[in-house]
C-alpha cells in the first residue's frame, strides 16, 4: 500500500532501528553521510538511532544525528546518555512526519561501577495521517544486571505504562531472544521482527557476520505488522558494525485518542 492509498481505519508506516556506532565504519571511515545513505536505502518513515556523537573531538566535532537528518530531510530528537565537557553521545529519533518529544532520560545503571556507561532513552509521538503513534528509542548496557535494570524502568510507570496504543519500542536491547530482558519485553508487546519474517528473524550483529539478535522493534497488540527485514548489503556491511532492523507496519487511525497518560517533557 502506498503512503498516499491509505485506507481509512489502517495507515501505513516503516520503522527502522540502527546502532551506527557514532558512524565509524567497520572499514575505519568515519561518514556520517554513508549512514544517511544506508537510512534512506530503508526507506523508513521514523528510525531509531543509537551511539551517535555530537560535539565529541573523535568524530570531528560535529553534530552526527544533525548531519544525518539535513542529508535525509527528517525532523530530529537527540538525547545525550553520556557529557564530557561540551561533548555528547547518545541515542536518536528522525521522522519524516510532524512530531514532537514527549520525555527523554537516563536509565538506571550500576552504581560504584566506573566502566559502566550511562543509558537513556527517549519518546516521541509522530503524528500520520489519522493516526499518532508513539515510540521510544533505548540502548541497553553490557552487563545483564544493569540490563534487568534498564528494563524494568522502561517497561515501568515512568515510560511504557503511560503510552496509549499505538506505539513502539526501538533499540539496541544488548539481548538475545532467549535472554530475560527480551522476554520481559516479548510478554508485553509484539517482536515485530519475528512477527513480520513469519518467526526466521536475522541476526543483526556485528555487521559484517551476523551471528546474534540484539537489535528489536517491538509494537502494540492494535499494530499490524506486514513485513520485517534486516537490511544486509555491502554497504550496510561496512557503514557500521550492526545491520539496521526495518519493520513495515499498519497502524489505527484514531484521530482523536491523545496517545498519552499525563506526558511531560522531562
Amino acid at each position: 500500500m502506498s503512503r498516499s492509498a491509505q485506507s481509512p481505519a489502517q495507515v501505513p508506516i516503516t520503522l527502522a532501528t540502527y546502532n551506527i556506532r557514532r558512524c565509524l565504519g567497520t572499514d575505519r571511515m568515519l561518514s556520517p553521510k554513508r549512514i544517511a545513505q544506508v537510512i534512506a536505502g530503508c526507506d523508513a518513515d521514523i528510525v531509531a538511532l543509537q551511539e551517535i556523537d555530537v560535539g565529541r573531538l573523535r568524530s570531528g566535532g560535529i553534530d552526527q544525528a544533525q548531519v544525518i537528518a539535513e542529508e535525509l530531510g527528517f525532523a530530529r530528537y537527540f538525547h545525550p546518555a553520556l557529557r564530557i565537557a561540551e561533548e555528547q553521545y547518545g541515542d536518536a529519533v528522525l521522522t519524516r512526519f510532524p512530531s514532537r518529544l514527549v520525555k527523554a532520560g537516563l536509565l538506571p545503571g550500576l552504581r560504584n561501577l566506573w566502566s559502566s556507561e550511562p543509558r537513556g532513552a527517549i519518546w516521541i509521538e509522530a503524528t500520520i495521517g489519522g493516526a499518532r503513534l508513539q515510540v521510544i528509542n533505548t540502548h541497553f548496557g553490557l552487563r545483564r544486571r544493569e540490563r534487568l535494570a534498564q528494563a524494568a524502568a522502561l517497561l515501568g510507570s515512568d515510560w511504557i505504562e503511560r503510552c496509549r496504543p499505538p506505539y513502539a519500542v526501538l533499540g539496541d536491547l544488548n539481548s538475545l531472544p532467549r535472554g530475560s530482558v527480551y522476554r520481559s519485553f516479548a510478554a508485553r508487546l509484539r517482536d515485530a521482527h519475528l512477527a513480520g519474517t513469519q518467526g526466521r528473524p536475522a541476526p543483526t550483529f556485528p555487521s559484517r557476520r551476523p551471528l546474534l539478535r540484539i537489535d528489536h522493534i517491538f509494537v502494540s497488540d492494535d499494530i499490524e505488522v506486514t513485513s520485517a527485514a534486516v537490511i544486509q548489503s555491502p554497504l550496510t556491511s561496512a557503514a557500521s558494525d550492526h545491520l539496521p532492523l526495518v519493520a513495515r507496519l499498519h497502524i489505527p487511525a484514531e484521530g482523536d485518542r491523545t496517545g498519552l497518560v499525563d506526558a511531560d517533557g522531562g
